[in-house]
């Protein structure tokens, strides 16, 4: 018999088994703030849960490596409100309010609740949290997401898929009824229809060169791994996203891309430049100052720059050494390795790529308070919301409460009883979605490998980014010419990522970051473009407007219209409680 000619083209090509699963809530990644969803959801409702996550969640997100201090905290004779404060300052105004008292009246009592679950938090002679600072508690926190992992694993009606990559939500008249994702194991589609969806996937790292090049380049200060995909799922399904342009840049040591605060604060060190003089104080002491004056010092010719650690008695040289096995172990090494302790150098420092990250700036998901985004169904928590700056761990674990117990609140009324039932033309609207998404990783997994790899691509976006608009080989400084010939090269690669290959599923993954970052890339662009002011010294540095200009005292947010990003301003939110309006 005569083989037809779709049957020939058809010969050969990878298809997917497809799997379709129903369930109360999804959360679309397994990190801090998805676990503590899935256990505020377990603890207190009968809802069914999946956990999505892309990798597992023993060992996921930014508690993988663990951390040694519990950084949003209301230490003895201090209040939610004062951490408001601070986090407002250091954010030069630029936050939600409402956001950050609902996180910061949580952050003691959820701190008591890891504690339960098995955290070991440090405690003094009279049995109080022994301090570090104004805001900061000491742990031994290398197996908190151990800890985390364990109690969901543990919780009623909830389902963890590990090894699965959620890419695209399922969204018909700015409602959310579910998602599409594919394991990075075997050949397996899952479209998970869901009543509600939490996305805490994490914020964007990868988008610049990053300090250490070619087998190091992973040595960053933020997860690899997470690649901007809650944003970039949310922009295409039409989410309004806030503060982009208020990129995260981190002071770390240099080399070991370690953490500085439990230098500075755990010892009281200074940042000095090679002269020995305190700069620190001279540039200011928010996040933002502390890394433009390193820069600053460097390009004066006053580099390398410094924390001041030579001098410190032996006591405290060796709380670091111990401090750093807790989240940094290459610092620790690297002081062994040198034969001097941190009492007999001081510890050079650097500032490192550029980040999109929502718990230590403001930029993300624009969330009402009870952090559902502008589509109806779809919640954002962690490091994914924006809004909320200086969150940290507490702050993460806190708004996946937050929004789980307004899900569970939803669901529970009497209104929503039947927001699982769908008519027929969104159900064949959805079906249509789900075959298109479908066939999108079918051509990826049936086309020939091309000119370009996906690291190739990748190199060259994170090339772009560094010499256009503001990576670390320009000392962060950009400008509009600069940031136009960014904007037509991030849209050439857009173009030619439509070309890409992928042997198996691992390398289908790979594939959908690249795609996912150059969509954070693309609104980060117009993000940096529409802000004409220095708000913020080095996160968004803009050489033709160097000066702060308070007719931008306003968030700046966007929204994808028609295939086109439209970038706005918002009003600053005064209220305590903000819903969202159009």
């Amino acid at each position: 018999m005569l083989e037809n000619k779709e049957d020939k083209n058809n010969k050969g090509r990878k298809k997917f088994e497809i799997k379709e699963l129903e369930t109360d809530v999804l959360i679309i990644g397994g990190g801090t703030a998805g676990c503590y969803a899935a256990i505020t959801l377990g603890k207190n409702s009968d809802l069914s849960v999946i956990v999505a996550e892309k990798a597992n969640i023993k060992r996921s997100g930014c508690l993988a490596a663990g951390i040694n201090a519990i950084n949003a905290y209301n230490v003895k004779g201090r209040v939610p409100q004062d951490y408001v404060d601070y986090a407002a300052k250091d954010a030069n105004g630029i936050v939600r309010h409402d956001l950050l008292i609902t996180a910061a009246n949580r952050f003691n009592e959820i701190t008591a609740e890891v504690e339960k679950l098995g955290l070991v938090i440090l405690k003094d002679e009279n049995g109080e949290y022994v301090a570090r600072g104004n805001r900061n508690i000491k742990i031994n926190g290398e197996n908190f997401k151990p800890i985390l992992a364990d109690a969901v694993k543990k919780t009623k009606n909830v389902r963890v898929l590990n090894t699965l990559n959620i890419t695209d939500l399922l969204v018909k008249d700015g409602k959310v009824y579910g998602a599409v994702g594919f394991s990075i194991k075997k050949e397996e589609v899952f479209v998970i229809r869901a009543k509600k969806v939490i996305i805490s996937t994490g914020g964007a790292a990868g988008l610049y060169k990053p300090n250490n090049p070619g087998f190091s380049r992973h040595k960053m200060w933020y997860p690899p791994f997470n690649t901007g995909a809650g944003y970039a799922m949310g922009i295409l399904a039409g989410a309004e996203m806030t503060t982009f342009e208020m990129r995260f840049i981190a002071l770390r040591c240099k080399d070991t891309i370690a953490p500085v605060g439990t230098i500075a604060q755990g010892v009281g060190a200074k940042q000095v430049n090679s002269r020995g003089m305190v700069y620190e104080d001279k540039y200011g002491l928010t996040t933002s100052e502390r890394v433009y004056g390193t820069v600053r010092e460097n390009q004066l010719g006053n580099g390398p720059c410094y924390l001041k650690t030579s001098g410190i008695s032996e006591e405290e040289s060796e709380s670091l050494l111990k401090a750093y096995l807790n989240m940094a172990p290459s610092q620790t090494l690297k002081w062994i390795e040198s034969g001097k302790n941190p009492s007999e150098q001081d510890v050079e420092i650097e500032g490192t790529e550029p980040y999109i990250v929502g718990g230590h700036t403001a930029s993300g998901f624009w969330v009402n308070t009870n952090r559902e985004t502008t589509i109806n169904g779809l919640y954002a928590a962690g490091d994914v919301a924006g809004g909320c700056p200086q969150k940290y761990v507490t702050g993460a674990l806190a708004e996946g409460e937050i929004a789980a117990l307004d899900i569970i609140s939803k669901l529970a009324d009497k209104k929503n009883i039947n927001c699982g039932k769908i008519d027929e033309n969104v159900e064949n609207f959805l079906n249509e979605q789900k075959n298109q998404i479908i066939k999108q990783y079918e051509k990826i997994r049936n086309t020939e490998a091309k000119r370009f790899s996906t690291e190739d691509m990748e190199e060259g976006m994170q090339k772009i980014m560094d010499e256009y608009a503001g990576g670390i080989s320009t000392n962060y400084q950009f400008n509009e010419k600069q940031l136009n010939l960014a904007k037509q090269k991030i849209d050439q690669l857009i173009e030619l990522s439509d070309e890409l290959s992928a042997e198996n599923m691992h390398d289908l993954m790979f594939a959908y970051e690249l795609k996912e970052r150059l969509i954070v890339c693309k609104s980060l662009i117009e993000h940096l473009f529409f802000r004409k002011e220095t708000r913020w010294h080095s996160f968004n540095e803009n050489l033709d407007y160097p000066e702060t200009d308070e007719n931008y005292f306003k968030y700046v947010n966007s929204r994808l219209v028609n295939g086109e990003l439209k970038v706005f301003m918002r009003e600053i939110v005064k209220e305590e409680k903000y819903e969202h309006s159009n």
